[in-house]
């Protein structure tokens, strides 16, 4: 959790500052880097809506599955491959006009700064934590954002650093503690280039693209050992069938 400062910055709760203790920078918020931060980040959001403005406006398939979400609970768990951030997440900071609030984990250290700027100037909510260092007290994090402030916060269940299209459990515990569904997400482009370990898709000028929204998977709030495996290897089909399904629209577009 952040508060605005003077300059446009974000200061630390003490929330934050337990969380910077618990990472490994050691860099601190110098009157440098906020004025190169100040200069940064309306660069890279024009960068990023530019990118955004290149490509044929998304066609979205499944929308109705979000508005059925959002009617049953005032929140939800958006899921999606870490490699399917640029379009999905988008789509969900667009989604205002249903009641989303789009909330996205960011590292609470001086490194998020810059993230944590551009989700604000992107109208999304900043989760300050670190899923890697801090994955307990971001899990606890998630749940007052869902439950208290009614924040939906996005996940990449196989992020921040694989393996890719892994499903771990920090989605589904969060929906059994929570009692919000989780909901799978994926786009396809026409063209792109891909890279990075997660295999990052950047959609290549003037590609369409296809979004499409699966079921929201609702979580018993009792879970062995055994159920909780099913239930990620359940999400982690419904990501590829949520996939497969908008590369299968795509694919009926091109004829």
């Amino acid at each position: 959790m952040t508060e605005s400062g003077p300059d446009g910055g974000h200061r630390e709760t003490s929330r934050d500052a337990a969380y910077q203790q618990l990472t490994r920078s050691g860099r601190r918020m110098s009157i440098g880097r906020r004025l190169a931060y100040a200069c940064l980040v309306p660069l890279l959001l024009g960068v990023l809506r530019l990118l955004w403005a290149t490509c044929r406006r998304p066609q979205v398939i499944g929308a109705e599955h979000l508005q059925a979400a959002l009617e049953r609970a005032p929140s939800l768990i958006p899921c999606y491959w870490h490699q399917h951030q640029l379009f999905c997440a988008r789509y969900l900071l667009e989604r205002r006009d249903l009641g989303l609030r789009a909330g996205f984990l960011i590292s609470p250290s001086v490194d998020g700064e810059i993230g944590a700027r551009l989700v604000h100037r992107l109208g999304g909510e900043v989760i300050r934590g670190s899923s890697t260092y801090t994955g307990a007290r971001a899990l606890r994090d998630f749940y007052e954002a869902l439950v208290r402030r009614d924040i939906s916060p996005a996940i990449t269940p196989d992020g921040p650093r694989g393996p890719a299209f892994e499903f771990k459990p920090g989605a589904i515990l969060l929906a059994q503690m929570s009692g919000r569904p989780m909901l799978p997400l994926a786009f396809a482009a026409s063209r792109s280039i891909r890279f990075h370990w997660d295999r990052f898709v950047l959609p290549l000028p003037g590609a369409r693209i296809v979004i499409a929204v699966g079921e929201p998977r609702w979580v018993p709030k009792r879970l062995d050992a055994a159920a909780l495996a099913g239930e990620q290897s359940e999400m982690a089909r419904r990501l590829r069938a949520t996939f497969e399904l908008a590369h299968a629209q795509l694919k009926a577009v091109r004829k």
